[in-house]
């Protein structure tokens, strides 16, 4: 009788927690305002992997750190990952990543980009800021990423947000072994 009462429990509270889960995972695709500037703000999908390289490639000297296989992989984990994409009259100019750690509370950033055009618009702010809302609607503690140690800008722009260091990772980046910074934000001292 109590194992039946505990699958039971079990499961009345996985169900809840699976529920709080896709409803905050939801994005309603919508317009934003972001510093006077109107954009579509949607959930990614596999047919914007494109544009998403693309702009990995404007970003990133041409280059690719993650190829279409592994943003299909991504955007196929429906329950772990969340991935949006920033678009401006059609075209798609941000897009940010991360992965969802339930038993953790951990919110991992995997991926930000703006592509050049749009840098300092305020869209990755936005688009870190947001993913961050989500994490505390959640009810998760972290929220984690890594930086190059040569992307000042980026270090910058985490710290003012409230992300602080959090230890290096020696040969990080697989193209040219640069180290990563380790930023972490606990959002249960967020207000």
């Amino acid at each position: 009788m109590l194992k039946k009462f505990k699958d039971w429990f079990s499961k009345q509270f996985y169900n809840k927690e699976v529920q709080l889960r896709e409803r905050y995972l939801d994005i309603k695709n919508h317009d934003v305002e972001i510093n006077g500037t109107e954009y579509f703000l949607a959930k990614a999908m596999i047919p914007d992997i494109p544009e998403i390289l693309g702009i990995e490639r404007a970003v990133y000297g041409g280059q690719t750190p993650w190829d279409d296989r592994a943003f299909r992989t991504e955007l196929m984990r429906k329950t772990d990952r969340l991935y949006l994409v920033l678009r401006r009259n059609d075209w798609l100019v941000a897009f940010i990543g991360c992965s969802l750690n339930n038993h953790t509370k951990d919110c991992h950033i995997t991926n930000v980009a703006v592509a050049p055009n749009f840098q300092n618009h305020g869209l990755g702010y936005f688009l870190v800021t947001t993913i961050i809302k989500k994490a505390r609607q959640l009810q998760y503690s972290k929220v984690t990423l890594e930086v190059r140690v040569s992307n000042t800008r980026a270090q910058k722009l985490y710290r003012d947000i409230g992300f602080v260091d959090n230890g290096l990772k020696k040969d990080y980046y697989f193209n040219d072994r640069e180290d990563a910074l380790n930023m972490v934000l606990d959002i249960t001292k967020i207000g």
